[in-house]
């Protein structure tokens, strides 16, 4: 079983590391190069009410990703548990310290002498930085496959979500009054399709991004200083959505290098549907959740 997809895998094409990199969405950035591929993509509130993604390849790396951008004070407890790489353009000193200081391997434009990173002429800078994903996992092979994160049903239809939640037919999650996200239920797909801010949400392929699970967390969120630290770790509010249906849960994430873990009302592990999941890391104090039946 693919470790972040929960799907049926050749051991041998899995037995390499996990891929992190640090993919920028502002209006500028869109549409992403390969994060329709992503097994996970964590969306995460940055300055300015804006959202970053940190998205995982491992049962399916591209030959490119990007834009890369910089690291952020949350990105080691959101990656450390998956161990790996984690390629990002770099960042202020004590995000990339912190980063550096977890166990992923570091692969960092504003320093790196590789050629894995380039700049791609169609594109304006700083949304223009764009990594040569397949060959960094290539190059690493010494490093450990990721364990499991979530745990996954045989089937869709057999998903906790599935199973006992709620239909429900749209998500739309507000990050801050600027970052609206929308997630609407394709039956023919079997996928929750994406919008942003109102649009399509579409891959550098002009095919609309889809996710098979969308988990939602309700994030609480540091604004001591001016750039936002989302605080996953401890306990808070989520819900599942799988197979068109929607499970209230809660979410516990013990320490950094833990994964989270996602239980239903009588506390027993919910089971994600096998497939790509998005987890939206929503603020509790400035952000929104709305489940349309």
């Amino acid at each position: 079983m693919a470790a972040l997809r929960g799907t049926p895998v050749d051991p041998a094409a899995a037995d390499h590391p996990a891929l992190a990199v640090k993919i920028d969405n502002q209006q500028s950035a869109r549409p992403q190069i390969g994060l329709d591929r992503a097994d996970l993509v964590f969306e995460e509130l940055v300055e300015g009410g804006l959202t970053r993604y940190a998205a995982l390849w491992h049962s399916d790396v591209p030959g490119e990703v990007g834009p890369v951008r910089s690291v952020r004070p949350m990105d080691p407890d959101i990656l450390s548990s998956f161990g790996g790489i984690v390629a990002y353009s770099g960042g202020q000193p004590q995000f990339v310290e912190a980063m550096q200081n977890t166990p992923l391997l570091n692969v960092v434009f504003d320093t790196d002498e590789t050629g894995l990173f380039r700049r791609v002429d169609e594109r304006e800078s700083p949304h223009d930085v764009v990594l040569s994903a397949a060959e960094v996992v290539q190059r690493n092979t010494e490093l450990a496959p990721p364990g499991r994160q979530f745990d996954y049903a045989d089937s869709a239809a057999t998903s906790g979500a599935a199973l006992t939640g709620d239909a429900t037919a749209a998500i739309f999650t507000a990050f801050s009054a600027s970052s609206g996200r929308g997630w609407t239920w394709d039956a023919a797909a079997r996928a929750y399709l994406r919008s942003q801010d109102g649009d399509v949400d579409l891959d550098a392929g002009g095919v609309q991004l889809a996710a098979t699970n969308v988990v939602v967390l309700r994030v609480d969120v540091d604004r001591s200083t001016e750039v936002p630290r989302t605080v996953l770790s401890g306990s808070g509010v989520a819900w599942v959505s799988s197979n068109g249906s929607t499970l209230a849960a809660t979410w516990f994430k013990d320490a950094a290098v833990a994964p989270i873990r996602l239980a239903d009302a009588a506390g027993a592990t919910v089971d994600l549907a096998p497939g790509n999941t998005w987890i939206e890391l929503v603020p509790t104090d400035d952000g929104s959740v709305e489940l349309v039946p």
